[in-house]
């Protein structure tokens, strides 16, 4: 790599990139973040393990380790690469992924695909009011599309047969869960699940006071500061000890 970055957001969800814009851009304020993205394309089968390859060869040849997140299963990739490389990674944020992993708006889709009479645009509509709010009326359409392409184009566990579920999935890299109270697919009860994972003395985890499941979009400031916050804590952690930490601040 031609920069050293201090931090590196992941995202499997191209077609949806656009709602982590103004939380990466508070984020650039404060240390140097780059993007990672694995593209689905339409003939290739669902498989975390290839993604989990490209994104090691990408980070194998950085000299330190680094501040990892991700939003939903740019999240999950996230978690299996700590557990399977903790050198690697110097902390985690996890912005709406529950104590399932594998949980996500894609999950709620189906099975209501499965269980209502209704056909794809008609839930996929009811969807963007369940993960939105109420958005104004002629970006219902544009965000109805948005989360189409996400069908077809992002890496996903579940499918019109089967959703599928993970068990907790622990790791000993600092830890940072971000997600909102009045978030549908992520619930409070999936966040509080959490609690009892929380190993590193700094890990901790921040409930948004709304967005629902892009509160990163709607509150980048809030959510932007809380991460910051974060990450000095996990300097001064790591300089406590005399670790790697104190090559790497932010401001």
């Amino acid at each position: 790599m031609s920069q050293v970055i201090d931090a590196l957001w992941l995202t499997v969800s191209p077609p949806l990139q656009g709602f982590d814009r103004p939380l990466l851009k508070n984020l650039a304020q404060h240390a140097t973040i780059a993007q990672w993205e694995y593209s689905q394309a339409l003939d290739e089968p669902c498989c975390l393990e290839t993604a989990l390859v490209l994104l090691h060869d990408y980070l194998k040849h950085h000299a330190r380790p680094i501040h990892l997140l991700g939003h939903s299963t740019g999240g999950l990739l996230g978690l299996l690469y700590a557990r399977q490389y903790p050198e690697r990674v110097r902390s985690l944020t996890l912005l709406s992924v529950g104590v399932d992993p594998a949980m996500n708006w894609q999950a709620h889709y189906y099975t209501q695909r499965r269980f209502l009479p209704c056909n794809q645009q008609t839930i996929l509509r009811q969807m963007v009011y369940g993960l939105l709010g109420c958005p104004p009326r002629d970006m219902t359409e544009t965000w109805t599309k948005l989360l189409e392409q996400d069908l077809y184009q992002s890496l996903s566990l579940h499918d019109l047969v089967r959703s599928l579920n993970l068990p907790p999935i622990c790791v000993e890299t600092p830890l940072l869960i971000c997600g909102s109270v009045d978030d549908v697919v992520i619930d409070p009860n999936q966040l509080q699940g959490w609690q009892q994972h929380l190993h590193h003395p700094v890990s901790r985890l921040w409930i948004c006071p709304g967005g629902r499941y892009f509160f990163h979009y709607f509150y980048s400031q809030q959510v932007s500061e809380q991460i910051v916050k974060f990450w000095n804590a996990v300097l001064i952690s790591h300089s406590s000890i005399g670790g790697w930490g104190v090559e790497c601040g932010v401001g």
